[in-house]
């Protein structure tokens, strides 16, 4: 027999005018897009367009946000003053989100040889780019500009004992996460990147105890802070970014207690 269950008529009616709102959101907000669009043809302005560009790029506003619409007003300030302090950052980080590494790479470039000496957000940028092109010791080099102005900013030093991680350096991955999490202690970023660094210089019981603590610590990451880990990413992607942040802990943890497993083991 199927059974048959009753539809709560309050439910629907709340449903139906979440929806509501939120189609009314999307509408409200192409409105407002269509006028951006006009309003910079008849007055022409690069910080507004920088400005339009900032809005349509901020994660934590989803209805607002376009990467595509985000590219063009960006590229309209540039078009209308190529020195414009960060259009050439945001232009790099677009770039770098889409894939396109050698285009970022010319972008931040151009950042830093315009605005270098007062945007230390630039070295954090090109590294990540550097990291990622596995240009590793260039990346070394540039998150260490950053953290010289930022040295307690969690993640990059975070993305800082990553590329350490990627180089080879594990030491001084441990020693990175370490400092770090005396003012972040229960960022499950850090602690996860703490628990590899431990990992590999053979110090298996305190990965292990990095590596659970980061778990415990995961549970309560929020899409929120997921976002603001990762600003500029697409909104809708929180979810599965958090869901690949829990996965990579429980990956580790594993590893570590097999080989805590192996080499008790061994020991016999």
């Amino acid at each position: 027999m199927v059974s048959y269950i009753r539809t709560n008529p309050w439910r629907v009616l709340v449903t139906g005018v979440v929806v509501l709102a939120f189609v009314t959101a999307l509408n409200a907000e192409a409105i407002r897009a269509g006028y951006e669009v006009t309003s910079l043809r008849l007055f022409p302005s690069a910080e507004r367009a920088f400005a339009y560009g900032e809005r349509h790029f901020y994660a934590s506003n989803p209805t607002a946000y376009n990467l595509p619409l985000a590219n063009e007003f960006f590229l309209r300030a540039e078009t209308l003053d190529p020195t414009l302090p960060y259009v050439h950052h945001e232009l790099a980080r677009i770039s770098f989100l889409r894939g396109d590494f050698a285009s970022a790479m010319t972008a931040i470039n151009i950042e830093i040889e315009n605005h270098g000496d007062t945007e230390p957000n630039a070295y954090y940028v090109r590294g990540l780019i550097e990291g990622y092109m596995g240009d590793y010791d260039a990346a070394i080099a540039d998150y260490k500009q950053f953290l010289r102005s930022y040295p307690n900013n969690w993640a990059g030093v975070n993305d800082y004992a990553w590329v350490l991680l990627k180089a080879k350096r594990f030491i001084e991955a441990r020693e990175a996460t370490a400092w770090a999490l005396q003012y972040a202690p229960d960022n499950p970023w850090l602690l996860n990147s703490s628990a590899t660094a431990l990992f590999e210089t053979g110090h298996f019981s305190e990965a292990l105890a990095a590596a659970k603590r980061a778990n415990h610590a995961v549970q309560n990451i929020s899409e929120a802070q997921w976002l603001q880990a990762y600003p500029g990413n697409d909104p809708s992607v929180a979810p599965q970014g958090i869901m690949s942040l829990k996965q990579a802990i429980q990956n580790n943890i594993h590893s570590i207690e097999l080989k805590i497993a192996s080499s008790a083991v061994q020991s016999q």
